[in-house]
């Protein structure tokens, strides 16, 4: 991406509260800053309830941005409970023809996972707002280098194996909790080789233990090559015990490697991990 290129701002999932009007005004000013120039959908802002518009309006706003060849890349910086509302409403044909990228993370696990699931393209698992956190001097660091001078600062995490000492295959997964929204629709990926990146903001032990057990059930389990567990914010503030890694080797047996990094994930210092990409990971 060149400096001066023009970038989406969209809201997918639930509607901005206007409260926070000021920061996504310093995020405009930060993307600026660093050399881009946003371009802000007509549905950020709650209108109704949790909506900014009807997942119709909202899909058909993230779609002008796909067709518009000015715009270089699309940053959602939503999140909350109704992304998957716009699904049906997308043009996959056309995503799957579009050059650009789609950015988001948590509930928007539900987009960029069925932009695999129906293009095979690539998405990023990334939160925009992080360059306007505490963290912000790294988020910018990293950003700009890795968008402007083509390095992998953003997309280098730390980890640790704690089962097995390698794993080896595209990338699907996010928020566990917004990823099973999709499991029997047609957005669901194949699960066949991958490796299964999941992570957490809300949910303690008993909804883990849920959403463990329906990943086993459908069989994802039997067929990936890895898990990369994320943060699990609640969980983590709560020292649950067992926790998450304790409760997936009832699951998953000892078989299957799994790897932890504190690095993705809700976090104002989150990295991004891209959904669709091959991956490599070593002891």
């Amino acid at each position: 991406m060149e400096k001066q290129s023009k970038v989406a701002i969209v809201c997918c999932s639930n509607g901005q509260h206007h409260k926070y009007k000021a920061k996504i005004e310093t995020l405009k000013n930060t993307l600026l800053q660093i050399g881009l120039v946003p371009v802000f959908s007509d549905y950020i802002y709650q209108e109704f309830s949790v909506f900014s518009g009807s997942g119709k309006e909202r899909a058909e706003s993230l779609m002008d941005f796909y067709r518009d060849e000015e715009i270089k890349a699309i940053f959602d910086i939503s999140g909350g409970d109704i992304a998957n509302e716009i699904l049906p409403y997308l043009d996959f044909d056309l995503i799957a023809q579009s050059n650009k990228s789609f950015w988001g993370y948590s509930d928007l696990t539900t987009i960029v996972n069925a932009i695999y699931s129906k293009t095979g393209k690539e998405s990023v698992l990334y939160q925009i707002r992080n360059m306007i956190y505490k963290d912000a001097d790294n988020q910018i660091k990293n950003f700009t280098n890795t968008i402007f001078n083509n390095t992998n600062d953003l997309f280098t995490f730390n980890y640790e194996f704690v089962q097995k000492d390698s794993m080896h295959g595209n990338v699907v997964g996010g928020n566990i909790r917004c990823l099973l929204k999709l499991a029997g629709t047609e957005y669901w990926p194949d699960m066949t080789g991958k490796v299964l990146l999941l992570e957490s903001f809300s949910g303690v032990v008993p909804q883990m233990v849920t959403y463990l057990n329906q990943l086993k059930q459908i069989g994802t389990f039997d067929k990936i090559t890895g898990i990369i567990f994320g943060t699990f914010t609640e969980m983590e503030e709560q020292a649950c015990s067992p926790n998450i890694i304790d409760l997936v080797k009832q699951y998953v047996g000892d078989d299957i490697p799994i790897a932890i990094t504190d690095e993705i994930g809700h976090g104002v210092n989150s990295k991004a991990i891209v959904i669709g990409k091959e991956l490599y990971l070593n002891k």
